[in-house]
């Protein structure tokens, strides 16, 4: 059964479903929903789109009590426009709820207003968490009665770097709650958040139909050593050549063939053991924010990268082994993506390649490349454009405070602002190229979080 009325709802929320059309739950609703109405911990893998908001905002308004003036439910968004939305949602679901009070609180948007509407607890709250964990701070939010607390994209909050306000967050309100989470992605680091907040969650993964779930499409190519960097050079310009990751066998390779596509116009950084380990970091998050198009790196330096939508994976030398080729191609086709993984192969590699045709137990898709002329150089630059702030957690500097100065005195909006990295000195922020001066000119002359700190471009 699937209808929203086999579920032991409120009739005001009965009727605001009703009114607003839904008939069947959605997979992500009809496996959520009976756990988190029994008050247990969710952990949710859901796209945007899938109905992952009414369920929790059902939930949350079943347990709601609102005769009771006190925060009852936190739920914590990467953005403004995700908190906006949520709210808007949530609204429209405690219609038929006489005086239930929702604020969203976000940072870029003026704290006056937001503590004269705190004067009086609200019932519910929709924020960002750098903005949440301030007024938690201040004491102008109480978090003692939060019964539930839900944690929505959590996959990009952490990308943005709340994970720490998070936890500060998480320490500050009622012991006892509910949390539920909902991410798009299950990388490590989201079952880690999960093993520290929540207590025994129900995890719920809504499968794609078949004809919908992601495919990692293979490539091999056979072609003379010589041939290598023109083929390189033509495959990255295709369409999912604009956030590739190239494997070469040894260091001195990556260096060559970074240094070859730079030259040819591509947007490339190298990444290997023998690099500094702030430099190692540099080149991850400029590869992560897409300050860069194309990481060339080596298989060991590689280990624990984790980019979600990730189009294409080359072998520039194929792998010696079939468990590491079968390691690299699962860089791509994550989280919803179909990914493109090609291997270029010269008649003296051939053996390796049957290794990694036995292992798989089907023969390998050969396909021929018809090498076009060479052209001239022609750039191809990466869509951000990384910015490094001279400041970080040791300056008590959170992600929320750069957004808050980006999308405020800044004036940007938060689409443009990419990911946002805050490392113990210094932090980095990825910004849309075309706005990437304006931001520089503004962050200098204006402050963060009141104080001024040198900010530079990175690359």
């Amino acid at each position: 059964m699937t209808a929203f009325t086999t579920l032991p709802l409120k009739p005001a929320l009965l009727a605001s479903v009703e009114t607003l059309g839904y008939d069947e739950m959605t997979p992500v609703q009809q496996q959520s929903l009976p756990p988190m109405l029994a008050g247990r911990d969710v952990i949710a893998q859901a796209q945007t789109g899938s109905g992952k908001t009414a369920a929790f905002g059902l939930s949350l308004l079943q347990s709601l009590d609102a005769d009771t003036i006190r925060l009852q439910a936190l739920v914590l968004c990467p953005t403004r426009e995700l908190a906006d939305q949520v709210s808007k949602a949530i609204r429209k679901l405690a219609a038929n709820i006489p005086n239930v009070k929702l604020l969203t609180l976000c940072g870029g948007m003026p704290l006056g207003p937001q503590l004269a509407s705190l004067t009086h607890d609200p019932h519910i709250v929709v924020g960002t968490p750098g903005r949440v964990q301030e007024h938690l701070k201040r004491g102008s939010l109480h978090g003692g009665g939060i019964r539930v607390l839900v944690l929505d994209e959590a996959d990009r909050m952490l990308d943005m770097g709340f994970s720490e306000a998070i936890d500060d967050i998480i320490g500050r309100i009622a012991k006892h709650h509910q949390t539920l989470l909902f991410s798009a992605t299950w990388p490590d680091e989201i079952r880690g958040v999960s093993k520290r907040v929540q207590k025994d969650p129900v995890a719920v993964t809504v499968d794609a139909p078949a004809e919908e779930r992601p495919a990692i499409e293979q490539q091999f190519i056979e072609l003379e050593q010589t041939s290598k960097p023109d083929a390189l050079a033509q495959l990255l310009s295709g369409e999912k050549g604009q956030h590739a990751l190239v494997f070469c066998n040894m260091r001195k390779d990556v260096d060559a063939v970074a240094q070859e596509l730079d030259r040819r116009g591509h947007s490339a950084l190298a990444l290997h053991g023998d690099m500094e380990q702030r430099d190692r970091d540099e080149v991850l998050v400029r590869f992560a924010n897409h300050s860069c198009t194309v990481l060339v790196a080596t298989d060991v330096a590689a280990r624990g990268l984790d980019i979600v939508a990730l189009p294409l994976v080359v072998s520039y030398d194929i792998a010696h082994d079939p468990e590491t080729h079968t390691h690299r191609i699962g860089r791509t086709g994550r989280a919803g993506q179909t990914g493109l993984a090609i291997t270029l192969c010269t008649p003296r590699e051939r053996p390796k390649a049957a290794n990694i045709e036995a292992l798989s137990g089907a023969p390998l898709p050969w396909r021929p490349l018809k090498l076009a002329p060479t052209r001239s150089k022609t750039l191809q630059l990466a869509p951000m454009k990384t910015l490094v702030i001279d400041a970080g957690r040791q300056d008590k500097l959170r992600p929320g405070d750069i957004l808050g100065a980006l999308t405020g005195d800044a004036g940007l909006a938060a689409n443009d602002i990419g990911k946002i990295d805050v490392f113990a000195t210094r932090a980095y922020v990825a910004i849309s190229r075309a706005l990437a001066p304006k931001a520089l000119e503004r962050l200098r002359a204006g402050k963060i979080k009141g104080r001024n700190f040198r900010v530079r471009p990175l690359g």
